[in-house]
């Protein structure tokens, strides 16, 4: 599995070069967020306002009533905690083309509660006329620009940094609305986001050397909720539906993939991973990701719960599987 470093840094620069409306905004965070590449490139595009985030979102709406295209950039807890009122009125409200990124989503982060955005896609989804996506590798974050400037509105995105593997090939971009199909199965149905995607990658191909057929749905787009595979998968499996997210399973992927069920009249199991009503704490992503149940072996334990057995993987069967990009269903080796 190949891995990248400072994705958003380098292609933000060259994508940004023939766009002069394309204006980014920091908050005291321009290398930490990688957008230092930017303000060096063209410094006449580039404002930094201090920890200021609340006066940030209202100076964003006001450069988008100018006809420019202000691409925020801050940790995402505090565009969503700090600023949710200007966030709300001055961008969502008047349906603005701000574009919101917000780094070190859910626990990719060890700075705690303070840092932690695990309740963004929860608060953020209530709001109207704004979309919100999830990178999951480093093809999503080179093309989520386009995806996110093609928007007629306000657009929230959960941002990856530093260094971020290539899970999908390069031809197959980030598309609103359309979930990627990695893996085929009438077993499971699992829909994974974020950095839970490369986590049940690994998972699914222990399953499937076990004979356990998952039908594997990564998900980037998390508002609107409307992808008619989405249902689809849902409807096919024969134990049952388990969702997994960087996120609360309160308002995020798992809610939105239980109303779907719901107003569908489906009667699968639903299994949903994720932080489970508490606040994480402090530490490296491994850890954290094994303390709240969000790593490939939470995965197997919970198919294993909704196939009543034991398949007898281990972490060192996880550690052991080297990922390859993912080309298309057809290339179900790929996984």
């Amino acid at each position: 599995m190949e891995l990248l470093s400072r994705v958003h840094a380098h292609n933000l620069v060259a994508w940004a070069k023939d766009k002069p409306q394309v204006v980014v905004l920091s908050a005291d965070l321009t290398g930490s967020t990688e957008i230092d590449l930017f303000r060096d490139a063209y410094p006449e595009r580039f404002f930094s306002l201090g920890m200021a985030e609340q006066n940030m979102l209202s100076l964003a709406g006001g450069l988008a009533r100018e006809g420019f295209f202000p691409f925020v950039h801050t940790f995402a807890v505090f565009l969503y905690r700090r600023a949710l009122d200007q966030l709300a009125m001055s961008i969502a409200y008047p349906n603005l083309p701000v574009r919101l990124f917000g780094f070190l989503p859910g626990i990719t982060t060890p700075g705690g509660a303070t840092h932690q955005a695990i309740d963004d896609v929860a608060v953020l989804r209530a709001l109207p006329n704004l979309t919100i996506l999830e990178t999951g590798d480093a093809t999503e974050v080179e093309t989520v620009l386009d995806v996110a400037q093609a928007v007629n509105g306000p657009v929230y995105v959960r941002m990856l940094r530093g260094e971020i593997p290539r899970l999908f090939d390069r031809a197959s971009p980030l598309r609103l609305g359309q979930a990627r199909r990695l893996s085929a199965g009438s077993d499971i149905t699992l829909f994974s986001s974020g950095i839970c995607t490369e986590e049940a990658m690994r998972a699914t191909r222990a399953l499937r050397e076990r004979g356990v057929a998952v039908e594997h749905m990564h998900i980037s787009t998390l508002k609107p909720f409307d992808d008619p595979a989405v249902l689809a998968a849902a409807a096919r499996p024969r134990y049952g539906v388990i969702t997994m997210e960087n996120h609360t399973t309160i308002g995020g992927l798992g809610t939105a993939v239980a109303g779907v069920m719901a107003e569908a009249g489906l009667g699968q199991k639903l299994v949903r991973l994720g932080l489970r009503d508490t606040f994480a704490h402090g530490a490296s992503r491994p850890y954290l990701m094994r303390e709240y149940g969000l790593d490939a072996l939470a995965l197997v334990q919970a198919v294993e719960r909704l196939l009543g057995v034991s398949l007898g993987i281990g972490e060192e069967d996880l550690a052991a599987i080297r990922l390859e990009t993912a080309h298309s269903e057809a290339k179900a080796e790929a996984l």
